[in-house]
């Protein structure tokens, strides 16, 4: 692997916890206002985390 292979795969990993970041606190102000509906909203925030996750491995395994 190169270096900038090895930079590439720093920025994936960033990016992807970011995103998975950025969801997890979006959820959470979600809940917090409208609490009955805080199923939905963990089910929707763990479906987009699982995907995010899974590009992030996909994009990490071709750099």
């Amino acid at each position: 692997m190169t270096g900038l292979n090895f930079i590439g795969a720093g920025l994936i990993v960033i990016g992807a916890g970011f995103g998975i970041g950025k969801i997890g606190s979006s959820a959470m102000d979600a809940i917090a206002r409208q609490p009955e509906a805080s199923g939905k909203i963990q089910t929707a925030m763990l479906i987009a985390a699982a995907l995010i996750e899974g590009i992030g491995f996909a994009a990490l395994f071709a750099a």
